[in-house]
Parts: structure tokens; sequence; C-alpha cells
């Protein structure tokens, strides 16, 4: 076994990795750039090496400084984790001229899966189900538009070389494959260094179910189970979970049975997995092969009781698998959901800075894990995937897991930066998700506005102004109770209040019950029992409401609380009865007009700018890209209009609401 390994990665599957590894006995060596100097899993292991500056190109995805940094600390292997480096051959071979082991597959494997074309051949011969579509390189849009128009549209355009969710568009029209054509080869590269690009059949609401393969150096090959992804925004995984509401058990073992037959075309060892595209009646196709491990992998830990992380380094190792196909079982089911520092509310877009509070829900016997690489005080930085942590919650059944996962994210504490754990409670309250009746276009189907409060489809809306009056009651309560105060002259709490949520007053009554934690709340006409043992400057309220157990995130916000549940931000003010008629009286601020200038709605790379002074636009007219936490986002024109300045060049790196046009 190795004595010592390099994680060529960064951030939560850096920390992840580390875990395994200390837990055998293994030591450990990080590597960081200028962003990550103080990161988690730089603090994590038992060395770390410094690689260079904040772009991947000039750090993470060198490979001399990876090489050099196993020489200095006298590495046996690496291990890449997922992305960056994880499915380079070229390493593979530089690494074995090395005598360094590399924790993966061969680097055979990885160049045959990492092509999308030469995979689909190859899957093809090995008998497993392939999606119609043209068999070669797209040479440019016109290329493309002709292609798609002899397949039928939609179509799907992706790179050859991709992968999660990148440089990839769907196209149903002619328009929309040239233009889509051009973004998609453009985010390629970027992401990449290879634009090449592939066509095929697009399935109507399609499900994402992929197959677990674990293989070792001595011929033997096993699957896992299946994950289902269908959850996707930008074709960017959100939600997974194992196994797959869609799935029997006959599909089951027809789509396993194909992994493992394509794992075994390319002699493949170590961790894989094989992506199908399945129909809502379970037909399924080839969709690619992800030679690495995916960030998905926990629920398969999860429901397996395996460390997938721990199997790879036994196999780079030279052991052989540790059980048989028939000694592989499911027990329970498990759900994930991405954290991202990003914002629901203005459209997903990345989020940067300090986390000024960062509390993530504490385990519940073993049904709650957070793989995080980030810590409070900690930093988000533009450079890298957006990505702040992985939650997973595990049940008896999927009614438990995903019930167990929204009381994980109620408790989820994140300040200081925007992030989606609200669209994440949503996602779980949805009748759809709790259905199990997924597509790989939910989210924009059920969505098509982008997330807002108002679709939060809850149970309880009168639960958060139930719950502002009680934080003001207590507040109320210990205002009374200032030393300094005559005896005998203590101020009576008031019992009745107007909770405002939403412009809509809510006359609230508060009255104790039990000492000190009880109350009896009479709010639109209904009555609720809670008791809570909440003190000032906790995150979390946990309240037992008419012998429910739940919690709420409560802050101060100006005058009033912002209470968080279930995935909905509610905005409440609590008056005295008098206040609230006199606050219908105060004139409404009036939002500034933003129509007259396009701001940067995040920070990030201005790679293009489309315009100059003095040119004319169009409402919805393309006017800039830019670039940031690996993705390209567009810039449109507000209204239509005359550029009367530009204020800034390509190339500028910009912050959030820099102005970067006037118009007239």
């Amino acid at each position: 076994m190795f004595k010592k390994i390099l994680i060529a990665n960064r951030g939560e599957i850096a920390c992840r990795i580390i875990r395994t590894a200390r837990a055998m006995g293994i030591a450990t060596v990080a590597v960081y750039s200028d962003a990550d100097r103080n990161g988690l899993h730089v603090q994590m292991a038992d060395e770390a090496v410094y690689i260079g500056k904040d772009p991947a190109a000039e750090s993470y995805l060198r490979m001399d400084a990876i090489i050099e940094a196993c020489r200095t600390t006298d590495a046996e292997a690496v291990h890449p984790g997922y992305g960056f480096l994880s499915e380079n051959a070229e390493l593979c071979h530089r690494l074995a001229r090395e005598n360094i082991v590399f924790i993966g597959p061969p680097s055979e494997a990885i160049t045959a899966m990492g092509d999308k074309m030469t995979s689909k051949r190859i899957a093809a011969e090995a008998g497993v189900n392939c999606i119609p579509g043209y068999d070669g390189i797209l040479r440019d849009g016109d290329h493309a538009a002709r292609v798609a128009l002899e397949i039928g549209y939609p179509v799907m355009l992706k790179a050859s070389a991709g992968g999660g969710g990148k440089g990839m568009r769907i196209a149903r029209n002619e328009e929309e494959c040239r233009r889509g054509f051009e973004r998609a080869a453009s985010e390629a590269r970027s992401s990449f260094g290879d634009d090449r690009m592939l066509i095929e059949k697009y399935i109507n609401r399609p499900r994402h179910v992929e197959i677990q393969i674990m293989a070792d150096g001595h011929g033997n090959v096993i699957y896992l189970g299946e994950r289902e992804c269908s959850l996707q925004r930008r074709h960017q995984k959100i939600i997974e979970e194992a196994p797959s509401p869609l799935l029997d058990e006959e599909t089951r073992r027809a789509m396993g049975e194909q992994a493992v037959r394509l794992a075994r075309a390319v002699n493949y060892c170590s961790a894989g997995t094989v992506e199908f595209i399945a129909t809502q009646d379970r037909e399924f196709f080839f969709l690619e092969m992800n030679t690495r491990l995916q960030v998905e992998h926990p629920v398969t830990e999860m429901v397996t009781g395996l460390d997938l992380v721990e199997l790879m380094i036994k196999v780079a190792a030279g052991q052989s698998l540790p059980l048989a196909q028939e000694e592989v079982t499911l027990s329970g089911w498990a759900v994930e959901s991405r954290i991202y520092a990003e914002d629901p509310l203005r459209t997903f877009l990345p989020s940067t800075g300090r986390l000024v509070r960062y509390q993530p829900p504490e385990d519940d016997a073993g049904k709650i894990r957070v793989d995080t690489g980030v810590f409070e005080g900690g930093e988000i930085s533009m450079y890298y995937d957006p990505m702040i942590a992985k939650l997973i919650t595990c049940g008896r059944n999927r009614e438990e897991a995903i019930t167990l996962m929204q009381e994980a994210l109620d408790e989820y504490v994140i300040d200081g930066v925007r992030h989606n754990v609200g669209f994440l409670g949503a996602l779980m309250t949805h009748p759809g998700f709790r259905r199990g009746v997924l597509h790989t276009g939910f989210i924009e189907q059920e969505f098509p506005h982008g997330f807002r409060d108002k679709d939060v489809v809850t149970a309880g809306p009168n639960l958060p102004i139930v719950i502002a009056a009680i934080v003001h009651r207590l507040y109320m309560d210990r205002a009374a109770r200032i030393s300094g105060q005559l005896p005998g002259h203590e101020r009576r709490v008031l019992d009745d209040w107007v909770v405002i949520a939403e412009e809509q007053q809510h006359p609230v009554t508060v009255r104790p019950y039990q000492a000190d934690c009880g109350y009896r709340v009479f709010c639109n006409g209904q009555q609720y029992c809670v008791q809570t043992d909440w003190s000032f400057c906790q995150d979390i309220l946990r309240a037992t409401i008419d012998g429910r157990r739940l919690a709420f995130q409560v802050a101060r916000d100006g005058l009033g609380y912002r209470i968080v549940h279930r995935g909905k931000t509610t905005r409440t003010l609590v008056l005295t009865p008098r206040a609230a008629e006199l606050y219908l009286l105060m004139p409404k601020k009036q939002m500034d007009d933003r129509a007259k200038v396009l701001l940067a709605p995040m920070p990030g790379l201005l790679v293009q700018l489309r315009v100059e002074e003095g040119h004319a636009v169009k409402a919805g007219q393309e006017l800039a890209v830019i670039e940031a936490m690996k993705m390209e986002n567009v810039l449109r024109a507000p209204v239509d209009g005359v550029v009367a300045r530009v204020c800034c060049n390509r190339g500028d790196s910009l912050n959030v609401d820099q102005v970067i046009l006037e118009f007239e």
C-alpha cells in the first residue's frame, strides 16, 4: 500500500480524499494556488505545495508543477479527484515515466472514452444502446445546421471533449443551431482547450441515469447500482439520488450489464461512470463514460456502504476488488444537493466573497453528510467552480431521505455570499419532484421565469408569520427587563401585534402559556401551540409547532426579521396595531431606473464586447459576454436605445454592478 499520495485538486473533493487516505493510514500532500493558500484542503493535508497563480491554467492544470510536487515530497501516487487533470491521458503518461502511480484508469481508456465520437463507436461495438446522431466532427455552424436538418430537430450540440454541462446547447431550429454552435464551441475552447463539436438527436423529456462501475487490474468489473441526475440547470446537475425512482430491477440489471461490457471493451480499471439517457418508459441510450470519480459519488456510497475512494486507492496499489457482483446490495435511499455560490433570484449568477457565517447542519446518526472545502471566514473565488458543499441525506426510503434533506437545508446557514439553499429547499417541496416525475428540463419547465420566492410550494404559509411574532415578543420581553427600572414598574409587553409580510398585514396575538418556552399564537383565524428554547444571536430557531419539530433561519433585517423555511424567504415587519395603521400612510421608496445602463451582474472577466459608442441596439440584443467560474454569461440590451458611452474594455475584470455601457 502507498505511504503517501498527492491530491491534484482542491476544495471539497480534495478534503474528501484526504479523509479516506487518513483513515487508511496514508499521508497526504495538497497543492494550492495563490487563491487557495489558506484553503481547507491545505489545512487538512500533512503537507502542502504551492503550484502557481490563481487561474487554473497557471496552477491546477500545470502537469510539470504536479510532478515536481511529487518529486519534492516523495509522493508515490496521485489522485486527481474530478475536473482539472482527472481525465488527462498525458498526465498518466508523464506520471508513469516518473514511476508515480495514477489513481485512476489507464491512459488508453481515458483517451478512448474522452472523445465522445470514439466512445460512441466503441459502445456500439460492445452492444451498448446508442442515440442516433452524426458520426463525425462538425466543421462550423453551417455544417451543423445541415446535419441537424437531416437528423431532425430538436438536436443536442455538445463538445467532443466536454463534461459537466459545459459546451452543450439544445437547438430546436436553424437559428438556435447556428447560434448554439458558436456559443458551445467558444465555451468548450475556454473550458477544455478543444472546440470540436458533435451533434445528435435530442430526446424529449429525457431522464439522466448513470451506472457506477468499479474495476481492478485482475479482470474483475462490477456495477454498484445507479444514480438519477435528472434535475439539472444548464446541463449542470443540481440534485442526485440513488437508486433511481424510474428503474425497475430488470432495467437496472440490463443497464448495469451494458456498463460492464463497455468497461471491459476498454480494459477499464478504477472507478468510472457510464451515463445513459432514459425515456419515461425505461428505454435507455448511451450518453458518455466519465473515466473518473463523479461529484455525486456519495449517494452511491450511502446506499452500498462502500468507500469508492478507498477502493480506487486499493485497486491502484494492485489489489483485487474485495467483493463480487452478487455481493453488491443497495440499502435505503440517498439524495444529494449541490450547494453553489450563486444567486437564484438573479438568474443564478455566480456570487463571490467571504463566508461571514458558515454553519452546516449536524450529522444525525449517519443520516446526514456534508462534503465541503470551505469554512467560516474563507473566501469563494471567481477562478474556480462555485460549489460550496454537497449535502447528502440517507433514509429508509425516498420519502424519508427527502424529508431529511428538507430539514437539513433549513439548518444550513450561509452568509456573505449568495447561495442556492432556498432554491434547493423549493425543489424538495415541489410536488413533481416528490412524485419522482422527473426529466432534464424539469427546472426550466417548472421555473420558466427563473426562481422567485412566490414559486415555492409550502404547506404552512402562516408559519413564518408566527415565528416572526414570537421572535419579536422575545425581543420585547428582553427590553422590558432592562436593568435600572424601579421595582414594581416593569413594562407590560403587548399580546397583540401586526406582522407585515409581502405587503400584507396579519393581526397576530402571542400569549405565553408555559414558563419561558411556550406560546399560543393566533394568526389568520388559526391557533398554533409553539415551544422553543431559542435565544438571541442563534441563527437557527428550532421549535415544536403543534407537535411537529421544525427549524427556521432567523435574522434581523433592518427593523424587521428575515425568516427562511422550506426554501422560502419571508421578510417581515412586526408593529403595534396603531403603528401598522400609520405604516399604510408611509410613501413607498421608488426604485432607481437602471434601464439606461448595462451593469455587470456578477464579478468576472469581460471576454466579449459587441458594440461601440453610437451603435443603435434593440431590446434583447447581445451586447457583452462575461466569463465567471468557468461559464460564459451573455448580457443583452434591456431596452431599445443608442450606446452613449462604453465604460469598460474587453479583458477587464469586473465587479458586481459595475457599469459596462450607458445608453442615451
